[in-house]
């Protein structure tokens, strides 16, 4: 997902001892490049990206969280999973601007 949307923004901090987590729709696949081959090394994120309500989140979607997120061998290699947090701070300019259409035409479900 974040390979695909430019304007998607990472949080970046220093990582602490938690562990990062997926929803259904995004497990298996890689945080940093969307591939689903070769998991090889475990996902941390820092102590204000898992504090409170964002515990146990889908670190992709904010979803609710079912498995352990991964990083692929290819980010790995490339020392990507050492650029610090990899969680999604933000929803992305199309993601908001589909809110607000639905709003704006009565398709709003909370």
């Amino acid at each position: 997902m974040a390979k695909h949307h430019p304007d998607l923004i990472f949080c970046r901090k220093q990582p602490g001892i938690a562990i990062g987590r997926l929803c259904e729709g995004c497990d298996g696949r890689c945080v940093i490049c969307d591939s689903y081959v070769k998991p090889k090394r475990l996902v941390k994120i820092c102590d204000e990206c898992n504090y409170g309500s964002y515990q146990g989140r889908c670190i992709v979607c904010g979803g609710i969280g079912i498995s352990d997120a991964y990083y692929c061998a290819e980010c790995t290699i490339q020392e990507k999973d050492r650029d610090g947090c990899p969680k999604i701070v933000n929803l992305g300019q199309s993601r908001t601007d589909l809110f607000y259409e639905r709003k704006k035409y009565g398709n709003y479900n909370p």
